[in-house]
């Protein structure tokens, strides 16, 4: 009966776990860009949830989602993430700095500013979504890649203090080749070797992450902290 905030939530990953949570019973808010409203508010219709249009980059998003969550957050997902590809050399700053802002910054600015708030309460569970990208790397995606490898190491630096100092957890999953709108929309070469490179030879489903992130939400996940789960089928990258 806890509440559960999920970011990115309007569709794929985000909104599968926002829909295991809430078959779990917790009291999800689902969140996303406002530019996503009407998706969004379908999820949170489909599942029972309460939908939140927030830009979580907003330099008062921390201060919005702990008053709509007045009586605390049990469960904070930060799944919000976008891509910009593009090689190294021919990527543009703003590029660059719009993924990390969205997939990294953002994620420490929030969970900093709830905690210090105490809007995650002792025995509270932070999961973060990761990528496989973030342990291998990938080809004309330096700065996904290196938000998600930024996401591993704030999990494991964080994980000690935030447990040490508020009793909560901090862990992450680390998603392979998942089967969502975002990834339809990688070349269909590139798609197909996502897919047959691990030890399943297909893609995953978002649910497939959404249970993983289940586990690390639930009560009895208190021994686990600092940890990244690769949801992957057994990768070949970063093996």
């Amino acid at each position: 009966g806890r509440t559960a905030l999920v970011t990115g939530a309007a569709r794929g990953i985000g909104a599968a776990v926002a829909s295991v949570l809430a078959r779990d019973g917790a009291r999800v808010i689902a969140l996303d860009v406002p530019g996503a409203r009407e998706e969004l508010e379908r999820t949170a219709d489909r599942i029972g949830a309460t939908a939140l249009p927030l830009d979580i980059t907003a330099p008062d998003a921390a201060d919005r989602i702990a008053t709509a969550a007045p009586d605390g957050l049990g469960v904070l997902v930060h799944n919000a993430g976008i891509t910009r590809d593009r090689r190294l050399a021919n990527m543009p700053g703003d590029r660059w700095a719009s993924v990390i802002e969205v997939n990294l910054d953002s994620v420490l600015r929030t969970t900093d500013a709830l905690l210090k708030a105490g809007t995650i309460p002792r025995g509270g569970r932070i999961v973060a979504t990761a990528s496989i990208a973030g342990i291998a790397g990938n080809t004309g995606q330096t700065n996904y890649a290196a938000s998600k490898a930024g996401i591993i190491g704030l999990v494991r630096s964080l994980g000690p203090r935030a447990a040490a100092d508020h009793g909560v957890t901090v862990n992450a999953v680390a998603p392979g080749f998942i089967e969502t709108k975002m990834t339809a929309a990688v070349p269909l070469f590139i798609r197909e070797a996502g897919r047959r490179m691990n030890s399943l030879s297909q893609g995953g489903l978002p649910v497939d992450v959404a249970e993983a992130v289940a586990w690390f939400a639930q009560p009895d996940s208190t021994a686990v902290n600092g940890q990244v789960l690769r949801v992957c089928g057994q990768s070949l990258l970063g093996a």
